[in-house]
């Protein structure tokens, strides 16, 4: 028996789902473990519940389906079928990669098919499947992040601070405060060491700019900085531990036990950066 997660931010959606599978239920070949409406709901599931096999959702707020897949611990992934409405990114990103799809409104015959090969997995071929899942991630990183001018000898100056909008003033910020730069539904998060750390836990603040990472990345010392994934930007001295992640990726737990998780390719460069 499989246990089943579905995660979709619509409740029809979910709903719709639910009663499709519902044959299944009443066969006892599935059993459903949860259903989530959001990404960071999924994740507390999945640390919490055995799953089998996760039905996730491509569009939903906040965290898309692509960020859930980069988060779930390695010892706790699931099989993965996504579903979506038609969209051609993301339809071109499965099948460039085999990965297994549903395309809303699901029919009962792709369902069908999609659970059949679920059941069929063994141990061997999970391995296969979750290097396609990898290779997935890879694709949709290296269509976000833009291809690196090559390298300008002319000396250049790099931001010293940064000017943040916050109520009806501006903060200006040193750049050494910059633990991590951000993007998620089209929004840059700045995560800056509080100026008042006194105590034990150091604490951070969220601002939002209205930088692009690109504008970051070009504009920050990249001795100091580096980008480690299509929506993150980190402080290398920032870094307090790397933990062996999903399919040779780390996850970077960063001061003020903030967390970002680095794309594959970006977490070999970053090994060679810290000579590990």
């Amino acid at each position: 028996m499989l246990r089943v997660l579905i995660v979709d931010d619509e409740s029809p959606a979910r709903k719709r789902l639910r009663k499709l599978l519902q044959p299944h239920l009443d066969a006892g070949r599935l059993e459903i473990a949860g259903e989530a409406a959001d990404g960071p709901t999924a994740l507390e599931i999945l640390a919490t519940e055995p799953v089998d096999l996760l039905f996730l959702d491509i569009h939903m707020p906040e965290m898309d389906g692509f960020e859930v897949l980069e988060r779930i611990p390695p010892e706790r992934h699931p099989v993965i079928v996504f579903t979506t409405a038609y969209d051609d990114y993301a339809l071109r990103a499965f099948e460039a990669n085999a990965v297994d799809y549903l395309l809303k409104p699901i029919s009962r015959e792709r369902l069908d098919d999609a659970l059949a090969r679920a059941e069929r997995l063994t141990p061997e071929t999970r391995q296969d499947n979750d290097e396609r899942l990898s290779r997935l991630l890879d694709w949709v990183e290296a269509q976000a992040v833009p291809a690196q001018p090559p390298p300008d000898s002319t000396p250049r100056r790099f931001l010293e601070q940064i000017s943040i909008p916050y109520r009806d003033r501006i903060l200006i910020v040193p750049v050494e405060r910059l633990v991590s730069a951000e993007i998620s539904e089209g929004i840059t998060r700045l995560f800056v060491l509080a100026e008042d750390n006194t105590g034990p836990r150091t604490r951070l603040r969220q601002h939002v700019v209205n930088y692009t990472l690109e504008q970051l990345e070009t504009s920050l010392d990249p001795d100091a900085y580096m980008r480690v994934h299509r929506s993150a930007i980190v402080r290398l001295q920032a870094i307090r531990e790397m933990i062996p992640w999903f399919s040779g990726r780390y996850k970077l737990m960063l001061e003020g036990d903030h967390e970002v998780i680095a794309s594959r390719e970006r977490s070999r460069l970053l090994k060679e950066r810290l000579m590990l």
